[in-house]
């Protein structure tokens, strides 16, 4: 069961629902909506927004200054995405993998609801198809070319959820994501923790030695930069690991070898040089859930919490904001600033020190408590005394296995 309504809180807003509170008596919410709510009129709800037409207009209302786009339909994406997913042996035609999906793409092809379609960035074989597989083994992959793609694809039905990285524990957070997450109106309802594990690819009968040119993403060329510096080779970008890896099997060069993953090997037709080449032995992404509507909170498992918000003007208003968790014993798990793009500068002026310009940020926070717990309500009534906005992007289970 799914309730269709919008997560974010705004204490300007003059909505008709209840709004958060500083009394701990008067704070069940979740997402905007209060959670003892009438199952009864949930269902009713579910059932007068399941008109595709509807859903599908809600999609293309435009998110603070994103335009809405006008999609043209490519049926052939769907078919690309099954003949990948239902063959495991070796591509000799790398065309016949699945062509990424656009921004501006739409399949009006018909489902039979079998498997959950998950999109994902990258070429075949990239890690954040892994990262699908792992939260969803038996799904239907479907790649896109870029991060916001993914998003509308979910957006405009086109598939049912879409798996992004967030984090690396080596290379931080991916701030782009960040940023969709606030323009765009999906729900987090899952994570994914995937070991990474870079491995060194080239043509068969490649010896490493023979490698000149080694092609990969900025990230794992960076990540593996110590085993690049003793073979000396040089090194060239890609979009993704998957997409190395297939400009290697298709330019045919003997000396130019790429990083990406084993299955990618398997997929395009690789060698694997070497394995586990990365500098850091625990390389571990975060990956995000998205879908259309948020899941219903539980407490039988741990959960977290996702949450954007910026603050009013004032000394110590932050650390008041974080010590509305740490009053209710709420460990936090992530913390992360962005600049307010619509305001990114506030201008102070000080009659005695004169006029100073800083940035106004958007935080965005992960809390390990579900919103079914009284604490988390609580918390967010209290946070709002401070928050000039404030939305829960998602509350989700917890990925405790690597």
């Amino acid at each position: 069961m799914a309730l269709k309504a919008s997560a974010s809180i705004c204490p300007s807003s003059s909505s008709s629902y209840p709004q958060l509170g500083s009394h701990d008596s008067n704070c069940g919410l979740f997402g905007g909506l209060n959670l003892r709510y009438d199952l009864d009129k949930c269902c009713n709800w579910k059932c007068c927004c399941t008109s595709l037409g509807l859903v599908a207009q809600r999609a293309l209302t435009p998110v603070e200054d994103e335009k809405p786009t006008v999609p043209l339909v490519d049926s052939s994406l769907a078919a690309d995405a099954s003949h990948y997913n239902d063959s495991k042996a070796f591509h000799k035609d790398v065309n016949l993998l699945p062509r990424p999906l656009t921004a501006i793409d739409v399949s009006s092809s018909p489902r039979d609801g079998s498997k959950v379609r998950v999109a994902y960035q990258g070429l075949p074989g990239a890690y954040s198809e892994d990262a699908a597989l792992k939260a969803y083994p038996k799904c239907e992959t479907v790649p896109c070319d870029e991060f916001e793609a993914a998003f509308k694809a979910v957006e405009l039905w086109l598939v049912d959820k879409a798996v992004l990285p967030i984090e690396n524990s080596v290379g931080g957070s991916i701030h782009r994501n960040y940023d969709l997450l606030l323009r765009h109106r999906l729900h987090i309802v899952g994570e994914v923790q995937l070991q990474v594990s870079h491995c060194l690819l080239g043509l068969p009968g490649v010896r490493k030695e023979e490698l000149k040119a080694v092609v990969s993403h900025p990230q794992a060329l960076a990540q593996c930069e110590n085993m690049l510096n003793d073979l000396g080779v040089v090194k060239i970008g890609s979009p993704d690991t998957a997409a190395a890896a297939k400009t290697v099997a298709l330019d045919c060069v003997r000396d130019t070898g790429a990083i990406a993953s084993c299955r990618a090997a398997k997929i395009y037709g690789l060698d694997v040089l070497a394995e586990g080449i990365q500098d850091d032995d625990v390389n571990i992404t975060r990956f995000l859930i998205l879908a259309r509507d948020p899941i219903i909170p539980g407490t039988d498992r741990p959960y977290k919490t996702s949450i954007v918000f910026s603050l009013e003007e004032g000394p110590g208003v932050l650390f008041k904001a974080l010590a509305v968790f740490s009053m209710r014993n709420i460990n936090l798990s992530k913390i992360e600033s962005r600049p307010l793009k619509q305001r990114p500068l506030r201008v102070v002026d000080d009659s005695n020190e004169g006029s100073a310009k800083y940035f106004d940020y958007l935080f965005y926070i992960d809390f390990e408590a579900s919103m079914a717990d009284p604490r988390s309500q609580y918390a967010l009534g209290h946070l709002q005394e401070f928050a000039r906005f404030l939305r829960v992007l998602g509350c989700y289970p917890m990925d405790t296995v690597l």
